[in-house]
């Protein structure tokens, strides 16, 4: 092979695994591996992949939320710990995650809250050793970072849904119970209900459509921040033919204009085959400034794809929120606002 042959080759390689893009098939993303589901009964271990948990209170609210799901509960050794604004140096923080991975009595490892960490967690991680013990990884916020990591390296599907420490709202534990315990194929659809303030149509956890239309494909996503914060990093999933879903919480919609741009310079928006957003918690635009819409911002990136999107799924830092299984094939309905998934994501 001439050298600049194998150059151009090595090149494009090299691009496609950096930016989650279509590789050769010499180098086809991982089988997936779908956990065992919970039971009662189950052990359970919380650990702590970025921000610091001061207050021990926290963690007896999150191990009694999860015993009163039936299940007991074990937590890392590092989990109090402190560095600066994380729990713990980065190997200290991986080695909790590797050791339950390698516990054969506990069944899911759960992130008791997000923050900042993760990321920094993800070249620690044993990837071998995931993979040959699958077992269930929740959270959402930061703790995308972990879910897309290891569902990239080692084809498990993981779960976007409730922290250990977050609000564990009956809505949002329903939809947990459905998916991680019975193993059902849940079609997910925002709560319907109408408000004191308009009892004639719904106001609350409305659907707003992008471009209408049914999609299948494997469910993919998380916190936009972190997700294009690894951007450019091997810790990413192959984009082709995926449901792309994201949320935030906190950015100006300059940002949100920003990070969409950043995901179509790679190529990852051209990819995909539908679209879901969540919800964006306090991304409004500073006063006395002129702004987009975070409409006007989908409706410039994400509409000319032609492909099924909507906007306002129960998917993000607000409750209730839906457990949803990465990696999974699911199909959208854009006009109806729903996820239906196609197949069981436990066994």
């Amino acid at each position: 092979m001439e050298r600049r042959t194998f150059l151009g080759s090595a090149a494009a390689t090299a691009v496609s695994a950096a930016f989650g893009l279509p590789r050769r098939a010499s180098a086809q993303p991982p089988t997936i591996i779908k956990p065992k589901r919970l039971s009662a009964g189950d052990t359970v271990a919380l650990v702590a992949p970025a921000s610091a948990t001061f207050q021990t209170v926290d963690l007896a609210i999150a191990r009694e939320s999860l015993e009163a799901l039936g299940l007991k509960v074990v937590s890392g050794g590092h989990l109090l710990d402190r560095h600066g604004y994380l729990a713990g140096k980065d190997k200290d923080r991986a080695a909790d995650i590797n050791a339950f991975f390698g516990d054969p009595a506990v069944r899911a490892v759960l992130p008791i809250r997000g923050g900042w960490g993760s990321s920094r967690l993800l070249p620690h991680l044993d990837y071998v050793l995931i993979r040959r013990n699958p077992k269930i990884v929740l959270g959402f916020s930061d703790i995308t970072a972990l879910l897309l990591a290891i569902h990239a390296k080692t084809g498990l599907v993981t779960f976007h849904g409730a922290n250990g420490m977050g609000r564990w709202d009956g809505w949002s534990v329903d939809y947990l119970k459905r998916v991680l315990f019975d193993g059902e194929l849940v079609t997910m659809e925002n709560k319907r209900e109408l408000s004191d303030r308009n009892s004639l149509t719904q106001i609350d956890n409305r659907v707003q459509t992008i471009t209408p239309g049914t999609a299948r494909g494997r469910i993919l996503g998380g916190n936009l921040t972190v997700l294009t914060a690894i951007m450019g990093s091997p810790y990413l999933p192959d984009w082709n033919g995926a449901i792309l879903f994201c949320e935030d919480i906190g950015e100006d919609p300059y940002r949100v204009d920003r990070m969409l741009t950043q995901l179509k310079l790679a190529g990852a928006l051209a990819r995909i085959k539908g679209f879901v957003f969540g919800t964006c918690a306090e991304c409004e635009p500073g006063s006395g400034f002129a702004s987009l819409t975070l409409e006007e911002i989908f409706n410039d990136h994400i509409k000319p794809l032609g492909v099924p999107a909507w906007q306002g799924a129960m998917i993000g830092h607000q409750i209730p929120q839906f457990t949803i299984p990465e990696g999974v094939q699911v199909e959208i309905d854009a006009t109806a606002g729903t996820i239906r998934m196609l197949e069981a994501a436990v066994l």
